[in-house]
């Protein structure tokens, strides 16, 4: 089974993180963390099934994670900002401070977005998250 692999850092206000899939590789967003809270935290360490999927709420395709504990319709999405993010995760190709919140962002999120999800397979696989 293929594995997508995210290796994350801890701020206050955010959590960042490395996202490899065989020679890709970018950056990660996410709320801070929260102990798991929902819409308000980030996804916890683990080991997590996901699959492309269309989202109704989003009118696009997303990366959803199938197993998250106590948590629902957990995605990785398109996002330059926290203050997009609900409990998910956003991708981009490089990671500053973008619209003047103090909170780090990432840069170029669709294109890096619609790039990861040319490279995923099409059934389940697996995402690993940690330190």
């Amino acid at each position: 089974m293929k594995e997508v692999n995210i290796r994350r850092w801890y701020q206050d206000d955010c959590v960042v993180g490395r996202l490899t899939f065989n020679d890709f590789e970018c950056f990660t967003l996410e709320l801070p963390d929260l102990g798991n809270k929902r819409n308000i935290s980030c996804i916890p360490e683990g080991t997590y099934l996901a699959k492309k999927r269309f989202s109704p709420s989003k009118q696009e395709a997303v990366i959803e994670y199938i197993n998250v504990p106590d948590r629902t319709y957990i995605q990785i999405h398109k996002g330059n900002f926290t203050s997009q993010l609900l409990g998910c995760q956003a991708v981009g190709d490089g990671i500053k401070w973008v619209n003047n919140d103090d909170v780090l962002d990432v840069t170029n999120s669709k294109q890096t977005f619609n790039k990861l999800m040319s490279l995923l397979p099409d059934g389940k696989f697996r995402i690993n998250i940690f330190k």
